[in-house]
């Protein structure tokens, strides 16, 4: 814009009429941001004018001049002219003027003014809070109606409200005396502008909002940190007021009377709270005054549930009693990490790339850590469960520590934005136990995996082969009890020269029994009319199979996942549908020698025989089909292949590698040590289950 026009656009902003000042200023409002426009405005003495505007004029000529003066002070000019008259005018237009782009316009210029309390010449020593604190506390209704304006429906409005109440934090955080910003702060919050600042961040206008709702949630972090930093000190009147209020809310005169009722000083005053010596200002060394904040704030929210955990704590053996106190400044320090209050992370170029960066954005809002008082009650409270729970001992404090940072990263961290606090609340109160010690588990082996990678993948192969062997030797003891097949109708046919060799001899048989010999080379069978009350012994059945002859194992019997043997394998997989009843078959093959052959020449020459039945089987379990199919690959020498044995292998071989990292006891979180299966010594009906970890018969 040439020189004339800015000089004109002056003229027309001191013009009788009134249009005529609306459009010049209409005008201003867009050219003002241009930084050699700006300079060319004041050498003309734009700026009296643009100040007299903003002290008399009214409707849109004010909004107008209000949003040309924001926008010349951010280019960091025209702060001379910017007084305590034109400051109080400001304030009572946000008090009282009903118009939105009036207000938008005022608290733009009182954000601007107590961001940049440098550049004033008068009054150089005055912070933006400290100036603006008389004019405010003189209209009372400035911070009401300020948070207030953070419920409007237009944006822009909330947004520039939130703005104001962000640099009215930083800048009384940063300049103010230290006994009165947090009376400022605590007046804020008492007025609701924590709960408006979460449902903003919760709701669809987050897009709109997010640079000043990201400095809200980086100024509660200053706030946190100034408080964890602030160590506690019995001289300060404040913190000597809390360790009083503890101390009288715990009831002391409970523990605190001799056996005549005459009052007496309590030995272990404070460590009957939870602390681990009679001087627990020391212990506040990590957490600070943050810690005793949250400790009081526990205590004083729910005085009569903490009266009686104490009497519930104080009957329980010393080395038992759970320490609140301690607990507490153990959930301050979880909740600290977890939401990296250390991070300084309240830059605007921070800010910016994550407006920018869309795909992490919602990630970027902790709404969350607004209601961090009752993050760390519900954390605390899940502390004391877990506590009670496992039964713990003094020993194992950091123990339950461990699960509780697991569970806060689990429920809080996983938490979306829109989730309720109260939702979250609830989870913590009730996460299952169980799947608590499932994921220190797993986040367990996820760390000695970095950590260890290589030692520790061969550990797991060493147990994963221990529990192979272990298993065989399971499967194989099956084989050697026994087990009764009912025969098929019609199955003769197919059923191979060995097994048709007694199935001629018993044409009216009904079941079968077969039994691995003691010596583990031979599988004896015999067929029967009925199945008997005793398992036959093993000189009464007549038949058996010489297992140097077994070629292949062919079974229906679903699998955890396709064979991946060798071209020579011995077992070939049938896709057919398996089900618990005698569809399910097990056909066993072999090469038959000839009979003017002897067994060496049979042997050499086993490639050029055709491949035979030697036996079928038609369990009537899962159960039975799985340990005698893969009790007879392993013996064999083949990898089981139904899904029962590898989940029992992986089983055994897990919580082999758990132990081996960490000294769990299943019973600190109710865990039932697993019992491993076995068919020594049980009844013909005795069944596994696998997949429940019962036992039955």
């Amino acid at each position: 814009m040439e020189n004339p026009n800015v000089a004109e656009l002056v003229e027309r902003l001191g013009a009788d009429e009134e249009s005529v000042r609306k459009m010049a200023v209409f005008k201003l409002q867009s050219a003002i941001g241009d930084p050699s426009f700006a300079d060319v405005f004041i050498q003309e003495g734009g700026l009296p004018k643009l100040r007299f505007l903003a002290l008399h004029s009214t409707g849109n000529t004010l909004a107008y001049g209000l949003t040309s003066l924001s926008r010349l002070l951010e280019l960091d000019k025209g702060w001379d002219h910017v007084t305590d008259d034109l400051i109080k005018r400001i304030v009572e237009l946000v008090v009282a003027q009903p118009l939105v782009n009036v207000n938008r316009g005022a608290m733009s210029v009182l954000a601007a003014i107590v961001g940049n309390p440098s550049h004033r010449h008068s009054q150089p020593s005055a912070t933006g809070f400290q100036r603006l604190k008389p004019i405010v506390e003189s209209h009372p209704q400035f911070l009401p109606s300020l948070v207030e304006k953070m419920t409007s429906a237009d944006h822009a409005l909330c947004a520039n409200s939130l703005q104001l109440i962000n640099s009215l934090m930083r800048d009384a955080i940063a300049n103010d005396a230290e006994f009165e910003w947090p009376k400022f702060i605590k007046q804020l919050q008492e007025l609701g502008v924590i709960k408006s600042v979460y449902g903003l961040m919760q709701s669809s206008a987050v897009q709109d909002l997010a640079h000043p709702l990201l400095e809200f949630q980086s100024l509660t972090k200053v706030l946190l940190r100034k408080w964890r930093y602030e160590q506690v000190d019995l001289e300060k009147s404040d913190h000597r007021r809390a360790m009083r209020g503890l101390h009288v809310a715990s009831n002391p005169e409970q523990t605190g009377t001799d056996h005549k009722g005459s009052k007496k000083a309590n030995p272990t005053k404070w460590r009957r709270l939870g602390f681990q010596t009679e001087s627990p200002t020391s212990e506040f060394q990590t957490t600070g005054f943050l810690g005793l904040m949250d400790l009081t704030d526990f205590v004083y929210k729910n005085e009569d549930g903490f009266q009686k955990l104490l009497l519930e704590q104080s009957a329980e053996p010393l080395d038992q009693r759970c320490p609140v106190a301690r607990a507490s400044l153990a959930v301050t320090s979880i909740l600290y990490d977890h939401f990296d209050v250390e991070k300084l992370d309240d830059s605007e170029n921070n800010r910016y790339t994550v407006v920018v960066s869309r795909a992490n954005f919602d990630r970027a809002f902790k709404p969350l850590l607004l209601h961090w008082s009752r993050l760390h009650t519900s954390g605390l409270n899940a502390f004391i469960r877990l506590w009670k729970a496992a039964g713990a001992q003094s020993e194992d404090f950091n123990n339950i520590t461990d699960l509780v940072r697991i569970l806060i990263e689990q429920v809080v961290g996983q938490a979306p934005r829109t989730r309720e606090i109260k939702d979250v609340e609830e989870e913590l109160v009730e996460f299952d136990i169980r799947r608590l010690r499932e994921l220190q588990m797993e986040l367990l082996e996820l760390t000695y995996e970095g950590a260890w990678g290589h030692h520790l993948r061969q550990v797991r192969d060493e147990l994963n082969h221990e529990a192979l062997q272990f298993v065989k030797e399971q499967r194989i003891r099956c084989l050697l009890q026994g087990a009764w097949f009912p025969q098929a109708v019609g199955n003769g046919a197919e059923a191979g020269p060995v097994a048709n060799k007694s199935q001629n001899r018993n044409a009216g048989v009904s079941w079968r029994f077969v039994r691995l010999s003691h010596n583990r080379r031979h599988l004896h069978y015999a067929d029967f009319e009925e199945r008997t009350s005793t398992d036959p012994r093993l000189d009464a059945l007549q038949e058996k199979i010489d297992l140097s002859i077994v070629s292949s194992v062919v079974s229906n019997v679903s699998a955890s996942a396709p064979s991946s043997s060798s071209s020579d394998s011995t077992l070939t997989m049938l896709r057919e549908p398996a089900a618990a009843s005698t569809s399910t078959k097990i056909t066993i093959h072999g090469w038959v020698p000839g009979a003017n052959h002897s067994r060496q020449k049979s042997d050499a020459s086993k490639h050029t025989q055709k491949e035979m039945v030697l036996l079928q089987l038609h369990p009537q379990s899962h159960t039975l089909a799985s340990e005698f199919l893969d009790g007879l690959l392993m013996l064999l020498n083949q990898q089981p292949i139904t899904a029962d044995t590898n989940k029992l292998v992986n089983l055994i071989g897990g919580y082999g590698l758990k132990i081996r990292l960490l000294n769990v006891r299943y019973e600190d979180v109710g865990m039932e040590e697993p019992m491993l299966p076995s068919r020594e010594g049980l009844e013909d009906d005795y069944y596994y289950d696998i997949g429940g970890m019962e036992a039955g018969a």
